[in-house]
């Protein structure tokens, strides 16, 4: 079927997007550019000659057309290389990065690719191109530019486009929670956007429950309190989703937890040099993350139930700050002398590993966290580091990453880097004081594992791809909301 092209009235200077398969040969589908040909009264080849067109990935060739029955008076065509996955993935950031600002006069974006996972992988990247965040109006409406409608030339490719947009509004759900700065986003507000994505699901399956300081201080959440009440003003919550469909009573439970360090100053052990602080709004991208990939489950309805854990606090420096040497009781009892206070995430993700572990029971234990600033060191911003012991598990969440172009990356749980925890007052120590490891990430982890109980867990230390420097490729300065894409396949897949 030709791609059909509106006729209507439009504004000038409209032009349209055409992701076609334009490889290293310069070669088209016969029928897609006989249609094209016929539709703008041109000739293709001599386009491609005059723009001197290579086919590379992610090149694109704009030229104006002149046809009688259409509006439209450009046309952008992207090469895609030579048409796998990750080609059709970076073609597609490219063209978003193109029109990016001018959406508006896209009257059609119609996409073509060898496969079905092409096209998603294609689409997705293109409308992330064109997120933007900004404040630079008068009201603090949070905004994200409207996804662009794609439309394809093959009919049964209607559930690939639907979970492209699934994916598209997920991450920018998520986003727009980590662009959000840190003078709005309390633990209290980042609570009541968890209750408002859940009623705009308009799905039962969806439930939220919120704790506040004294529930938490009744039940034992001594780390989350122990951070979270540096700053009683904007006091910690924990903020439970739930995903749970009739009749869902026994498929598998998956639990989802995530840090949601609203803003993070180091605590006591302040952050040093101090611009580091500047990009700490994004230090509650894990709970972003977990909650957009819950609240995605009303519109995939996997036959999967998910808890998501949102430990939501800031780690202040105030008059009740926690000192380097306190000792922390956690959920559950464990108790832990804490070294360095910008080791904030860690003792959080404690207590909600442990209640996860100790009341919930899950089948699957899975948190994600921008933890430290050694994964980046070792992995760059491209992965984050995962951690398992558990092989089958790590097999399937390697796929997911695959699949969403989420990179990751696993690391080794190294026993013999355990000693630098010990304590001689607690069960434990928060970090490893002497520096003698080096380890950082791989030391948290360890850290972490010690409130999974005998659970299928893994962790995703993701401080560096969940912050990007720049604004390029797919990805906008700031928040990127790494991780949605990858747990919703994950989740999907079991």
């Amino acid at each position: 079927m030709a791609p059909q092209l509106a006729t209507g009235s439009v504004a000038s200077a409209n032009f349209a997007l055409f992701s076609i398969p334009l490889d290293l040969n310069l070669k088209v589908p016969t029928k897609l550019r006989s249609s094209l040909e016929k539709l703008f009264d041109l000739k293709l080849s001599d386009e491609f000659a005059f723009e001197n067109a290579t086919g590379k990935v992610g090149e694109i060739v704009e030229f104006p057309v002149s046809a009688p029955n259409s509006k439209i008076e450009r046309i952008l065509v992207v090469g895609i290389g030579s048409g796998s996955v990750e080609d059709y993935r970076k073609a597609g950031a490219a063209l978003g990065r193109r029109v990016k600002g001018r959406e508006n006069s896209i009257t059609n974006a119609v996409s073509f690719a060898a496969s079905k996972q092409g096209l998603i992988a294609h689409n997705v990247s293109l409308s992330l191109a064109t997120y933007a965040w900004s404040r630079r109006v008068k009201t603090d409406r949070v905004t994200a530019l409207e996804t662009i409608d794609l439309v394809v030339n093959r009919p049964d490719t209607d559930a690939e486009i639907a979970r492209a947009q699934i994916l598209i509004d997920s991450v920018f759900a998520a986003r727009d929670l980590i662009q959000t700065p840190s003078d709005t986003k309390s633990p209290a507000w980042l609570a009541a956007m968890a209750h408002s994505m859940v009623e705009a699901s308009d799905d039962g399956a969806l439930t939220v429950r919120v704790r506040e300081e004294r529930e938490l201080a009744q039940e034992g959440f001594g780390g989350l309190l122990a951070v979270g009440m540096s700053s009683p003003k904007r006091a910690p919550r924990l903020v439970e989703v739930k995903y749970a469909p009739t009749g869902s009573k026994n498929w598998p439970h998956v639990v989802l937890v995530g840090k949601g360090i609203v803003f993070d100053t180091g605590g006591v052990s302040l952050k040093r040099p101090y611009d580091t602080m500047i990009p700490m709004k994004t230090d509650m991208a894990g709970a972003a993350t977990v909650l957009a990939a819950c609240v995605a489950m009303s519109r995939i309805k996997p036959r999967v139930r998910i808890t998501a854990l949102l430990g939501c606090a800031e780690n202040a420096l105030s008059a009740t700050a926690q000192r380097p040497s306190d000792v922390i009781k956690h959920y559950g009892g464990t108790t832990v002398e804490v070294i360095n206070t910008d080791g904030e995430g860690r003792l959080i993700l404690a207590d909600l590993l442990a209640y996860a572990d100790i009341k919930l029971k899950p089948d699957f234990l899975v948190d994600v966290a921008t933890l430290t600033g050694a994964a980046s060191l070792g992995l760059g911003r491209q992965y984050s580091a995962f951690y398992t012991r558990d092989e089958k598990l790590a097999t399937s969440l390697m796929r997911a990453s695959n699949l969403s172009g989420e990179r990751a990356w696993q690391m080794p749980l190294a026993d013999d880097y355990d000693f630098v925890l010990e304590s001689q007052i607690a069960d434990f120590k928060n970090a490893d004081t002497e520096g003698i490891i080096k380890a950082g990430s791989i030391t948290a982890a360890l850290f972490l594992e010690k409130f999974v109980g005998d659970r299928h867990w893994a962790h995703f230390d993701i401080a560096g791809p969940a912050r990007s420097d720049s604004d390029s490729g797919e990805n906008p300065k700031g928040g990127t909301g790494y991780g949605v894409r990858l747990l919703i396949e994950w989740l999907a897949s079991l």
